[in-house]
């Protein structure tokens, strides 16, 4: 099993949205640069997290986008399920295969615990937090990092 570059894009970049977005708005072009994303390819998925109102664009001087509702709401597999990502295990059974009822229940169990994982509980990690600190600094991005999280 495998997670797609467009699953696992999203999900880098709604940490890197949360992680910021109590500067204000953050630009795509800051996710795509500290992320290595292509901002034509975050464009693109943007706009399905738009679509489905996990994230809401700010327009003008000092604009990007900041999450559609708190992190807390939002759960792993919410953005995987806006960017049409499927985490499913059950593909790799073939018809008749006798594990095939396992796959299955491994895929539903899998989702299960995307769906109990919000943004909030990943982002606040010690580790995301010191990681997403030294991106900033190589990249001269500004980030508050918790006291907790060192």
């Amino acid at each position: 099993m495998r997670l797609s570059t467009k699953g696992r894009y999203a999900v880098t970049a709604m940490f890197d949205l949360a992680l910021h977005e109590q500067d204000g708005p953050v630009p795509l072009t800051e996710i795509s640069t500290c992320q290595t994303i292509s901002l034509s390819y975050l464009e693109q998925l943007f706009a399905k997290l738009r679509k489905k109102e996990l994230v809401v664009g700010v327009r003008g001087v000092g604009g990007g986008y900041r999450l559609g509702r708190p992190a807390h709401q939002i759960s792993i597999a919410d953005i995987l399920r806006a960017v049409d990502e499927k985490v499913d295990v059950s593909r790799a059974a073939e018809d008749g295969d006798p594990a095939q009822a396992l796959w299955i229940e491994f895929s539903e169990k899998l989702y299960s615990y995307l769906d109990e994982r919000t943004l909030a509980d990943c982002v606040d990690r010690p580790y995301v937090q010191r990681i997403t600190a030294r991106q900033d600094d190589e990249h001269g991005r500004g980030i508050v990092v918790r006291q907790d999280a060192a």
